[in-house]
């Protein structure tokens, strides 16, 4: 045995010959184990990793003959951004951006836009309840040029009063769907009927017997559906899932994924406009189907924070957890679910919680899915995927750290080639690039890739890719990545934890009947 290992440098003989010398001790420390994880990384990891993974639908080149007509209703923040993401910009926001990029020379948001891919669409009809909201929508949608308030615009589109007018007008091909939650699956039936594509604004639904009439009314009418989960286009999961594929994390049982905000606006305490008020917000279309309620701006403007029209922490941020791990693990719907939580800090009225935690079981997979939330304290918590042979971090970002107990990776880590302290394998896109990224909310959604990605080194919208993929899929006449499909597995995932959370109980899926039991 000492044969063996006569003349083997293991990494306490480094640190023990370079402890006399501190600064420039850990800097050759550090050079040492990059060089020697860089020869790790082409001997184990390219092995099993494909490097250059990128989602084939987003990056296709479809031809654009032919205006696609678009209609959009819900034309608050989440509305205009999507506009934004198809093309369409409110000039002062252009006017902000130049002022910006002028004081900071590192602010590339406003040529980041300019080289977002032009789609070959137009809006043709705008929809909104609350007519400054509906304002501003047309002046981004008359923005053909992409520029600010001293710039040439086109002409306006349509105002409609009711959705249903919209519907029915001939010259939209497909609607954007950006209302509230309580909204989505009505909305979604009544375009699918009318023949209008549909992109919807996550979750799909707010009930369960809901969902069932939407897949039903997109498959009869063989209209496109895409559920807006934009991770779906996020660099870093295509890598996640070809790891996965490949057994480079060995057998997967435990999946933890979280919800850390602590700001307001990360509670849905939204600010209230000023201008607002009865005389220009149609009270009774926003209920609509939501009980009744006497006029109230706070609900307005905050309604995620009431059953009454939102899904909660589970329809509304789960939802993207789920969405992203059934994208990289394929998980389907789960066989059961728990949740508990509570109201703990946000005592303003709401009758959602705050903290929430819920266990999603797979036994046929063997694993289970955990999820945690809570809208006050901003630790860092993430995402990740637990094997037996390693564990995966995911975000904007990805790495892999090999499991101390690992079988697969045991005689690298006893022959010190492997450190389970470094990740294995670490996939930054766009480090190098500096991101003009102001407010706690941006922060937030940004380090968890629901911002941007980065496509041959540029960034990139991802709610853009994923407006792009189904716009794509109209014009080939086949399915997007987030479809109704996948929207349905979703929808009934989100429902099972809600409704253990509100019924204080065990949920079950039963997949004979298709039915929450």
């Amino acid at each position: 045995m000492e044969d063996q290992n006569k003349g083997k440098i293991n990494r306490r003989d480094v640190i023990k010959g370079l402890a006399t010398i501190p600064v420039l001790g850990a800097f050759a420390y550090g050079w040492f184990r990059k060089q020697r994880y860089s020869k790790l990384l082409r001997s184990v990891i390219q092995e099993d990793i494909e490097l250059d993974a990128i989602n084939p639908l987003a990056m296709r080149n479809v031809p654009k003959e032919g205006k696609i007509r678009l209609g959009i209703i819900g034309s608050g923040s989440r509305g205009r951004a999507l506009m934004k993401s198809s093309g369409f910009i409110h000039p002062k926001t252009v006017d902000q951006w130049k002022e910006e990029a002028l004081e900071n020379k590192t602010d590339k948001r406003y040529e980041e836009y300019l080289d977002q891919e032009d789609l070959n669409v137009e809006f043709k009809g705008i929809c909104d309840i609350y007519d400054i909201n509906a304002e501003k929508a047309i002046q981004a949608a008359s923005n053909l040029h992409r520029e600010g308030t001293d710039g040439k615009q086109g002409a306006a589109p349509k105002r409609y009063r009711t959705y249903q007018e919209l519907l029915a007008a001939d010259d939209i091909d497909a609607v954007i769907i950006a209302t509230p939650d309580h909204w989505h699956a009505q909305i979604s039936i009544d375009a699918a009927n009318q023949g209008k594509h549909v992109y919807c604004e996550k979750p799909m639904t707010w009930t369960v017997p809901e969902t069932y009439e939407v897949v039903r009314a997109v498959k009869e009418n063989n209209v496109v559906f895409q559920l807006g989960h934009q991770l779906r286009q996020t660099e870093s999961y295509f890598k996640a899932r070809e790891a996965i594929q490949k057994g480079v994390l060995g057998k997967i049982s435990l999946v933890e994924v979280t919800t850390n905000r602590n700001h307001p606006t990360g509670a849905w305490v939204y600010p209230i406009d000023e201008q607002a008020g009865p005389q220009n917000i149609d009270w009774d279309q926003f209920l609509g189907p939501a009980p009744y309620h006497p006029f109230s701006l706070k609900r307005f403007f905050r309604w995620r924070c009431w059953w009454d029209y939102s899904t909660g922490l589970s329809g509304d941020l789960f939802t993207h957890e789920y969405d992203a791990m059934n994208q990289i693990l394929e998980l389907g719907i789960p066989d059961s679910a728990v949740s508990s939580g509570g109201i703990y800090f946000y005592k303003d009225g709401r009758t959602v919680p705050d903290v929430l935690n819920q266990v999603y079981e797979y036994p046929d997979q063997d694993l289970s899915l955990l999820y945690s939330a809570t809208l006050a304290s901003d630790k860092r918590r993430g995402r990740v995927i637990m094997g037996h042979d390693a564990y995966m971090e995911v975000g904007s970002d990805l790495k892999i750290y090999v499991d101390p107990g690992s079988t697969k990776y045991k005689q690298k880590i006893q022959d010190n080639i492997i450190d389970p302290e470094l990740p294995i394998y670490s996939f930054t896109p766009g480090m190098k690039q500096v991101d003009a990224i102001t407010s706690a909310t941006e922060q937030y959604f940004a380090g968890r890739g629901l911002l941007f990605t980065y496509r041959g080194g540029k960034r990139v919208d991802t709610s853009h890719l994923h407006i792009k993929e189904w716009i794509d899929c109209i014009r080939e006449g086949t399915q997007p990545s987030c479809n109704v499909d996948v929207g349905f597995e979703e929808a009934m995932t989100a429902h099972m934890g809600t409704i253990a959370y509100r019924e204080n109980r065990k949920v079950y899926w039963d997949p004979d009947k298709q039915k929450i039991m």
